[in-house]
């Protein structure tokens, strides 16, 4: 039991690490590029499990923050692939966004919303950046639209091996939330002492009984709903090959008919071509020869 260290890119983990104010203070100034000493205070708004959809399993464990200045921050894990990333997080922004204002009010109420995204697997392919900021800007002079919209996104596999002396603490951050062993705990938290904070806070309910119990339901419902997704993609891509190959043999037996063919070589072509037995091969040329 004393040796047992959370995962922190378990969405539980990170969501009870960022329960520890310094920890949000360090993790949050880095990846706005803001001055610790300027964040007065920070408050969690939210950190329950939210469900995209009624029949959702697996629901989503976002942590909701808010600024001193007001600006609403909203950060979420996903460890498995979703090609959607984008464009649910532009949702989930804008929602926060157009939430802030109420009946009577003006434009004037709209703070600053902003998503953080840590993903780990490569949302941007053929870039090799392991941090991405994002603003809504114009085309060709970059002028800023508006800033009142942001997101940052950090991808976990693209993070360099090893560390260099002068790493940002945002490179220092990503190395965390990833690691897995005693030792690069120790080393990061050497390096700053916002990162100290976060991995005394990962010790204190990596040892709560109660929290492991939740941290363990947590990741196998993470577990299983990835794997759930493998097998449907798998199934999907079985299927797709199965339907090839029924068109293969379609196109095969039409062909060949129109070539002029006797059945019997038709059906010695197929056995041979697509390994079927006799009685598969006919029935196959019954199919599809009279369509």
């Amino acid at each position: 039991m004393t040796d047992f260290l959370m995962k922190p890119k378990i969405d539980f983990a990170f969501k009870e690490i960022m329960m520890n104010e310094q920890a949000r203070i360090g993790f949050l100034s880095a990846m706005l590029g803001l001055d610790p000493a300027d964040i007065r205070e920070t408050k969690i708004l939210n950190t329950n499990l939210r469900k995209e959809h009624k029949d959702d399993k697996l629901g989503i464990l976002d942590v909701r923050v808010l600024l001193n200045d007001d600006t609403e921050i909203d950060i979420e894990i996903q460890l498995s692939p979703l090609s959607i990333w984008a464009d649910r997080s532009l949702f989930y922004v804008s929602k926060m966004y157009t939430e802030q204002i109420h009946e009577g009010e003006d434009y004037s109420t709209f703070k600053k919303c902003v998503s953080i995204s840590v993903v780990d697997f490569k949302l941007f392919q053929g870039e090799s950046e392991f941090y991405s900021c994002f603003h809504i800007q114009e085309d060709t002079r970059h002028i800023l639209y508006t800033d009142k919209m942001e997101f940052h996104v950090l991808e976990l596999p693209k993070l360099p091996k090893e560390l260099k002396e002068d790493a940002s603490d945002i490179l220092l951050w990503a190395k965390f939330i990833n690691a897995e062993r005693k030792e690069e705990f120790d080393m990061l938290a050497s390096k700053n002492k916002y990162i100290k904070s976060a991995y005394e806070q990962l010790q204190v309910i990596s040892q709560s009984t109660e929290k492991r119990l939740e941290y363990e339901a947590r990741e196998k419902a993470i577990r299983d709903h990835n794997q759930m997704m493998r097998e449907s993609r798998e199934e999907g891509r079985e299927e797709g090959r199965e339907e090839g190959r029924k068109e293969g043999i379609k196109a095969m037996i039409l062909d060949y008919l129109e070539e002029g063919f006797s059945k019997e070589k038709i059906l010695a072509k197929l056995q041979l071509r697509f390994e079927l037995t006799e009685g598969q091969a006919g029935q196959y040329f019954e199919r599809y020869a009279k369509s």
